[in-house]
């Protein structure tokens, strides 16, 4: 996985002035909308990399002919009448707590552009690159009390870039917080190096960049600049060590989520939403089983049961699953056939998504596929209407124009959101 610099932005002073002198009166009608349906003010996506197979997690068909059907037991869940697999018990306990989509129908069967499409709700083009979810909420929303608001887990690639917005945009990289010594990355001076030193060299180069800037001037250097600032800010900020200190949590809690990447990413996902990071995105790898599907399903599933179940139950104790929107999404399905060297292969045109918080209906299952879990047969749900259902539910006006270069470009063009989720 390629990695990329950590950045995180907020809105700038002059921002901040502009829009808070609008007042009400300067609001366009849509942004009022938008403010007024607002549902959560932070999101979690817990991301099943690689593509997670629809039969084996949300939508068994034990009735399915042999070589389609999961060879996982289908166990009953907290909602009579709607079963999960045997790979999923803690989270077939809670299903009341939580929604499930099982008609999810996307358009791209290659993972880079899947991705692209999963965190943007828009369909990639070649000429530009749509920004995610994250970058689009960093951008409106801005950060709150000195942390990142856009944080993934453990680390990303381009699908959760800022695209065309810059990469002022871009997402915080927190590393992997189930490392032994967990430490990240830029909350942690250079050996030798003291805070004053750090203060006296940043200021040395400020003083340094000023002498350039009457030769050239451009978005990149501004952008870059500002990311200098940030990263100073962060590093003497107590309120991000603080956010970032998984060894404050109980060891018990910490086994209930789980010693794996999504366990310790969803609980640092947890506790950073809790001290003030808008969107925290969690990755989870694995899941594109072309081969060996179900000894690797034997061990991922398992991994991600824990974590989400607890991340669900522990937001509700702490008061945050109200305002809290937690998104499991993949890139696509897999195949209903398991191939000749038994695994599933890449399936677009159906998933399984599961929503929780933020008001979501517990226990709503939205959808059905047919016989064999290969397309949707009652209320398809396409991913330009999970984006939209995203942007609603944090209350983004999807259809606000930004600027590309010269080109004007709106944050979701297509699709609406999924309202019987919340009535």
């Amino acid at each position: 996985m390629r990695q990329t610099e950590s950045r995180f932005w907020r809105h700038s002073r002059r921002e901040f002035l502009k829009i808070g002198g609008l007042g009400f009166g300067g609001l366009s009608l849509p942004v009022l909308q938008a403010l007024s349906t607002s549902r959560a003010s932070s999101c979690i996506i817990l991301f099943q990399g690689g593509g997670s197979s629809q039969l084996d997690t949300f939508d068994p068909k034990p009735d399915a002919p042999s070589g389609i059907r999961s060879n996982f037991k289908t166990i009953s869940t907290a909602v009579p009448g709607t079963q999960f697999t045997e790979l999923l018990p803690e989270s077939a306990k809670i299903a009341d707590k939580f929604a499930v989509i099982r008609s999810v129908s996307a358009a791209e069967a290659i993972h880079e552009r899947a991705r692209q499409h999963i965190f943007s709700g828009t369909r990639p083009r070649n000429e530009l690159l749509q920004p995610s979810f994250g970058s689009v909420v960093a951008k409106e929303k801005g950060s709150l009390n000195g942390l990142p608001p856009y944080v993934v887990i453990p680390d990303a690639d381009q699908c959760v870039e800022a695209g065309f917005l810059g990469p002022t945009f871009d997402p915080f990289l927190t590393g992997d917080p189930n490392g032994k010594k967990f430490s990240v990355r830029d909350l942690t001076l250079p050996t030798g190096i003291t805070f004053e030193e750090t203060g006296a060299r940043s200021r040395l180069l400020a003083s340094l960049d000023s002498h350039f800037k009457n030769i050239e001037e451009s978005p990149l250097v501004a952008s870059m600049d500002e990311f200098s600032q940030k990263a100073f800010d962060l590093i003497s900020s107590p309120a991000a060590k603080k956010a970032f200190n998984l060894t404050a949590e109980p060891d018990k809690l910490r086994d209930r989520y789980g010693r794996s990447v999504i366990g310790q990413g969803a609980l640092l996902a947890r506790r950073l939403i809790e001290s003030g990071v808008r969107l925290a995105t969690v990755f989870q790898w694995g899941y594109d089983t072309h081969t060996e599907h179900e000894p690797t399903n034997k061990i991922i599933l398992p991994q991600f049961d824990k974590a989400f179940a607890t991340l669900i139950l522990d937001l509700e104790d702490r008061g945050l699953l109200d305002t809290t929107l937690v998104l499991v999404v993949s890139d696509f399905g897999r195949t209903p056939k398991v191939n000749f060297l038994g695994g599933r292969d890449h399936w677009p045109r159906v998933s399984s998504v599961a929503l929780a918080g933020a008001g979501v209906r517990g226990g709503a299952l939205i959808g059905a596929t047919d016989k064999i879990a290969s397309d949707p047969i009652d209320r398809p749900v396409l991913v330009e209407d999970l984006g939209a259902t995203i942007y609603a539910a944090l209350g983004i006006d999807r259809k606000k124009v930004y600027m590309a270069g010269d080109r004007p470009v709106k944050i979701s063009a297509e699709g609406e959101p999924v309202n019987e989720l919340w009535d």
